[in-house]
């Protein structure tokens, strides 16, 4: 039997901050900044693994030749792409626009599903639906991420032994089964290792890059912006095509962005401008050296630029780094699930706090299950960083492009900025990102087509379930009785009912109409409680509500029937917890003393079938049915005492 339950409250018009972050001590934001090495930059930090020895991989579709021009060419082509659309597009512009402190593609969707309606509107559904999309690539660049990153790292074993190449893919398996193994065990205690270990990680790339630049330091001349659009303008062919690759080199941006609300702006912003950004500049020019140097590198530059004495501890470091780094996307996959479930995408998942002083810290077993599946099925068919590496970049180019487009679009419409300006910015960023997204396509036949296929096949679920929604709760307006007219069948005694002492709550998704399972029990039962609370969860399109702000009561007509409405607000980052919300009420407010100590709880479940009416397509009914069954238990969901929750249910047809 499946639950549907609840809809996306509407709440008070809220606009994109830009506001500066308040005053800390240096102390406190210095701590904040190794917090945010150790979470957002795993994913971008560990790209100079894999990025150059895809880009001239001889197996390569499109191979690039390795002569001198093309590799200033490359290597000014990483430059600039990590300039523009990491330090441009997502540090100096997508991080200025933020929901309540929260960052990322859903906080995008957020602010667009609130745009003030108009002519405009049309077009902001439709920014809209492109940004779930968006957010859809997202899980197969969750799934993507940890495979890749953890098999290039694996893969430094050939470079210290030939001999144990056989063991990458056993050894990849375990380190990723292990992983996920302990999600559950959450990673409050872990994630204080994370940010000295990135420390060091970021420290010791650089200082091998810096290493390979004094042996050739004729690659420093590769910054200049004049070798990038050379070897575009002069060999675009070999350029369009190797752009497939050097899109690698900025994968994890949407994490600068997504985990702003847990590092801030400022801090994310220094950690990226003072430590990570110089550092894989010096390693990608250090790996252009030696491949300056000697041709046979492209093998494994990354590793080779370490001393021979270097290159195990280097392993076992860059091992420890793409697990950071896989974490992370793998948090961020828990987050971004359980946003899509408060804003009405997903069904309501189970969650696991993890942290009793960080709220972001959750486990979705079901998400969590899932993603491992799905990265071990990827390691054991690919076998290989740079096959993944094909499949890799499509989500990344498809998500950077959804989150400029989104962004210009909020700047006009929110902030008013000048159409002069907004053309000014979107159009070359826009234009950077589309020659990635089309070079990308180009790959399509050799990989590119899973993430769009994971993406796709996201997208349609969540759209699905979000209708159904729509339709179910449609369906029980039209059998619910209006609210007040029940209620004033109650105070004539139609029907008539016997008063039981104690208090009874009914979880309701609005005030408008009376919750089949107060009707149920009134009609069949002939009984109602001395006290009875019907409560609303409604869900706002901001981060969190303070407490003071969480709960409104209705006394719905007589302040003497013993009747309340109670309203109680999270924002999409909260898990609803009644009894906590309901202790929040004033009791001078409420129609008696609820008792909820010893108060029952009553849920209105509802059984699906499919019916004839032509709602949906018909594979789309089966879809949302089957979508329904992942459905947490609604009394572990809003916190509900089981042995004081009585469900009582109806059928209803899609």
């Amino acid at each position: 039997m499946a639950e549907v339950r609840g809809t996306v409250g509407g709440g008070p018009a809220f606009e994109v901050s830009r506001s500066e972050e308040p005053r800390v001590p240096d102390t406190v934001r210095w701590g904040v900044v190794i917090g945010a090495l150790g979470v957002v930059f795993g994913d971008i930090g560990t790209s100079p693994i894999y990025t150059l020895q895809t880009v001239f991989d001889p197996g390569d579709p499109h191979p690039v030749p390795v002569r001198s021009d093309n590799v200033f060419g490359v290597v000014s082509l990483v430059f600039w792409s990590v300039m523009i659309i990491v330090t441009v597009t997502y540090v100096l512009l997508a991080m200025r626009a933020d929901n309540d402190g929260e960052g990322g593609i859903m906080a995008l969707i957020t602010l667009l599903r609130r745009s003030n309606p108009g002519h405009g509107r049309r077009t902001a559904i439709g920014l809209a639906a492109l940004g779930i999309f968006g957010a859809s690539l997202f899980f197969g660049d969750s799934m993507i991420t940890p495979a890749i990153s953890v098999l290039s790292a694996v893969e430094g074993v050939k470079v210290v032994e030939p001999s144990l190449k056989d063991l990458i893919v056993p050894i990849t398996v375990v380190i990723i089964i292990a992983l996920f193994m302990v999600q559950r065990r959450g990673t409050a205690a872990v994630g204080r290792l994370f940010g000295p270990v990135m420390i060091v990680w970021f420290t010791t790339i650089g200082a091998c890059g810096a290493a390979g630049i004094v042996r050739h330091p004729r690659i420093l001349e590769a910054l200049s912006p004049t070798y990038a659009l050379g070897f575009l303008a002069g060999h675009f062919g070999t350029a369009f095509f190797a752009l497939a690759a050097i899109v690698l080199s900025v994968t994890g941006a949407e994490a600068l962005y997504a985990d702003m609300g847990h590092f801030g702006r400022r801090s994310i912003t220094r950690a990226w401008l003072l430590l990570v950004f110089p550092a894989c500049v010096l390693s990608y020019l250090g790996q252009g050296a030696l491949i300056l140097d000697d041709p046979a590198n492209i093998g494994s530059p990354f590793f080779l630029l370490a001393p021979g004495w270097a290159r195990l501890p280097l392993v076992l470091l860059a091992t420890a780094a793409t697990v950071i780094a896989s974490q992370a996307v793998i948090t961020g996959a828990y987050s971004v699930a359980s946003q899509a479930a408060q804003l009405g995408y997903l069904p309501r998942l189970r969650l696991v706090h993890t942290s009793e002083s960080t709220i972001g810290q959750i486990y979705v077993p079901w998400i969590n299950w899932l993603l491992m599946v799905s990265v071990l099925t990827l390691v054991l068919a690919f076998r290989s960083s740079t096959a993944l590496a094909f499949a890799f970049g499509m989500a990344v180019t498809g998500t950077i492009t959804i989150t400029t487009l989104l962004f210009f679009y909020i700047a006009r419409a929110r902030w008013h900025t000048p159409g002069w300006l907004i053309a000014l910015g979107a159009v070359p960023l826009l234009v950077v990102d589309l020659l990635f997204v089309a070079a990308n396509l180009t790959k399509l036949l050799h990989g590119a087509w899973l993430p769009l296929l994971i993406g796709l096949t996201a997208f349609t679920v969540m759209t699905t379930w979000q209708r159904g929604r729509q339709i179910v709760t449609a369906e029980r307006a039209r059998r619910e009785e209006p609210l007040r007219q029940f209620i004033d069948g109650l105070a004539t005694g139609t029907p008539p009912t016997v008063s039981v002492p104690g208090t009874a709550v009914f979880l309701d998704s609005d005030k408008e109409s009376a919750p089949l399972a107060l009707c149920a029990n009134v009609e069949h039962n002939h009984v109602r409680h001395e006290h009875i609370v019907i409560m609303s969860i409604h869900t706002e399109p901001v981060p969190r509500v303070p407490d003071d702000e969480r709960v409104a009561i209705d006394h719905l007509g007589p302040v003497d029937d013993g009747i309340t409405h109670i309203t109680a607000r999270y924002g999409y980052m909260e898990t609803p917890d009644v009894p906590t919300a309901l202790a929040l009420v004033d009791p001078a407010a409420t129609e008696g003393s609820l008792e909820l100590d010893h108060a029952s709880y009553f849920l209105s479940t509802i059984e699906l079938r499919r019916g004839p009416a032509p709602s949906m397509a018909p594979w789309r009914k089966r879809l949302f049915i089957a979508t329904s069954y992942l459905t947490a238990d609604a009394a572990e969901y809003f916190g509900l005492p089981r042995n004081r929750t009585i469900s009582l249910g109806s059928q209803i047809e899609v």
